[in-house]
């Protein structure tokens, strides 16, 4: 789909929350866009101010097995019963337009309407593609966050790293703090175009916002990371990340600035009842452990960058002998780019495709790609099921086998792996 005024319309979104009582008006909000790390971000926030005292929504995309993952309030799923009457009071209004609703605007209304029904304090929203036509850009935010920033949906985006930050710097408003992580020097200068002409306040971590984080091992925890975040409101010093790879700790040290924000809003924010509250954070399919013997990781790397931050991370705390990487993405993914990272990590490749995506890239296509790019030959199985059967008689004791390249393939390898 063209990402257009035509495709992607905001107008059609507000008459859509309009139609519905304009629930997000209803709360106070949190935005965050970026190409990687939004819903990490997300959810480190989220569980922060859940542990001091807030209610919170939080809205993620996408999801891994569920739908109703994407939409949560104080860490619950919103329950099956109240799906379904979010979605019979939604569709006698979506029936009524003249212009439909796309699949994401839908489920952002239901989920806005969850979080006006319950009465949250704060949501967490994180945008799902670019910024500026995102149906969540719909908010007034108390402050935004952005994620690292590279190339993804280059067909709806743009092919530089330029254009995409034009588009994720749509979410800025007047007089809304945007707090970013450290980004590329056109990235930036891109933002701080766009922040001026928003009239919003552009802080970088790391630079505006005195931050560092390093990796480090002991005998108790194994290979982690710290970060130091200090402000006139806070002082965190030193605090363990609480998941996998120095990409998080970038990722948390935004969660703790976005906090901080909060803090000047008005927000009551006890430091160390968010630590503890940073400290429950687990993340599916995100350097996620799904089986021991043997041993199975999957993630959700999707673009080249998440790609080379998914091999820096196993690299950094999970020894192994080899590595088998079982790969499928959508075809209109930066397939060159994640290959090249593939050909540099990956002991052995099985190259398939998830079952329930219309747009999987056909797995001949992908390992073509490869030995081309490699000079390296693959395996090629249709189905997940088949690749996971070749992955683990290839794999012993000591290897690891790493599934990724689309949350689709996640989702559906954790539902055949623990149907077991």
């Amino acid at each position: 789909m063209r990402y257009n005024s035509d495709t992607f319309n905001l107008n059609r979104m507000k008459l859509l929350l309009k139609n519905l009582g304009d629930p997000h008006k209803k709360f106070r909000t949190v935005h965050i866009a970026g190409t990687k790390g939004k819903g990490s971000t997300a959810t480190m926030l989220a569980e922060m101010l859940r542990a001091c005292g807030y209610k919170v929504g939080l809205f993620t995309s996408p999801h891994i097995c569920d739908i109703r993952e994407r939409i949560r309030v104080n860490g619950e799923m919103v329950p099956r019963t109240q799906m379904t009457k979010l979605i019979a009071k939604a569709q006698p209004k979506v029936d009524k337009m003249t212009s439909t609703p796309t699949f994401f605007e839908i489920v952002t209304a239901l989920a806005f309407c969850h979080f006006a029904q319950q009465k949250v304090d704060i949501a967490v929203v994180e945008a799902g593609l670019g910024g500026r036509l995102d149906s969540t850009n719909v908010l007034k935010p108390d402050v935004c966050g952005l994620t690292s920033i590279s190339l993804d949906h280059t067909y709806q985006l743009g092919n530089t790293v330029a254009k995409i930050a034009a588009e994720k710097a749509g979410i800025f408003k007047r007089d809304v703090p945007v707090v970013s992580v450290p980004q590329d020097s056109e990235t930036k200068r891109v933002l701080r175009r766009h922040a001026k002409e928003a009239r919003s306040r552009l802080m970088f971590t790391g630079e505006d916002i005195d931050f560092s984080y390093r990796v480090e091992s002991s005998r108790q925890t194994g290979c982690h990371a710290r970060i130091c975040l200090t402000t006139p409101q806070s002082k965190f010093e030193h605090l363990p990340v609480p998941v996998l790879g120095e990409h998080q700790a970038i990722n948390c040290g935004l969660a703790l600035a976005l906090l901080d924000q909060l803090k000047l809003k008005g927000m009551r924010i006890d430091d160390a009842q968010a630590v503890e509250g940073l400290s429950s954070v687990s993340l599916p399919g995100r350097m996620e452990m799904i089986s021991e013997d043997p041993r199975i990781l999957v993630d959700g790397a999707h673009n080249a960058a998440s790609m080379q931050a998914l091999l820096r991370a196993i690299g950094q705390h999970i020894p192994y002998d080899s590595m088998v990487m079982v790969f499928g993405c959508a075809a209109d993914k930066d397939i060159p780019g994640m290959i090249g990272r593939i050909g540099t990590g990956a002991d052995k490749v099985i190259f398939t495709r998830a079952s329930n995506s219309p747009r999987a890239a056909h797995p001949q296509d992908l390992a073509a790609a490869y030995s081309e790019m490699c000079g390296r030959e693959a395996q090629v199985t249709q189905d997940l099921v088949e690749a996971i059967q070749v992955a683990q008689s290839a794999a012993s004791r000591e290897d690891i086998v790493c599934i990724c390249g689309s949350f689709y393939l996640v989702g559906e390898a954790k539902e055949l792996l623990q149907s077991q």
